[in-house]
């Protein structure tokens, strides 16, 4: 890593314990520009950094996002994090239904979250 990211990350973990997910240091929708430029790029390339670098166990992943449940549009970005992506529709459902299991939210919740209106009508969405 570089010298500004483990800065960033020194930063965040005197501020939060840990290196938090992205909708907990930027209220933005996961498709919001913000994650394509400044502060929410950045926080997201250190996180993805400082997350691989941990090399959690799957439960180990879970645990680390019980506290910082997402909100429903971030739900499949959660459950990329902690099962890699889905190659297929089976395992994307299967996925969903692991997280609903534990408590984080459904593939229904999560479709409705990521095609709210209110963000489809935003300019910092695209």
């Amino acid at each position: 890593m570089e010298a500004w990211q483990l800065e960033a990350i020194r930063k965040l973990e005197l501020e939060y314990g840990t290196v938090p997910p992205p909708w907990v240091v930027f209220n933005e929708h996961p498709y919001s520009l913000c994650w394509r430029m400044g502060g929410g790029e950045a926080h997201i390339e250190v996180w993805s950094d400082w997350w691989e670098a941990k090399d959690y166990s799957e439960a180990e992943k879970i645990e680390y996002f019980r506290p910082w449940k997402p909100p429903a549009s971030w739900l499949e970005w959660m459950i990329d994090a902690i099962w890699e992506p889905a190659d297929t529709d089976e395992e994307e459902l299967a996925n969903f239904a692991r997280a609903e299991a534990l408590g984080f939210g459904s593939k229904a919740e999560f479709d409705r979250a990521i095609s709210d209106p209110k963000w489809l009508e935003s300019d910092e969405v695209f």
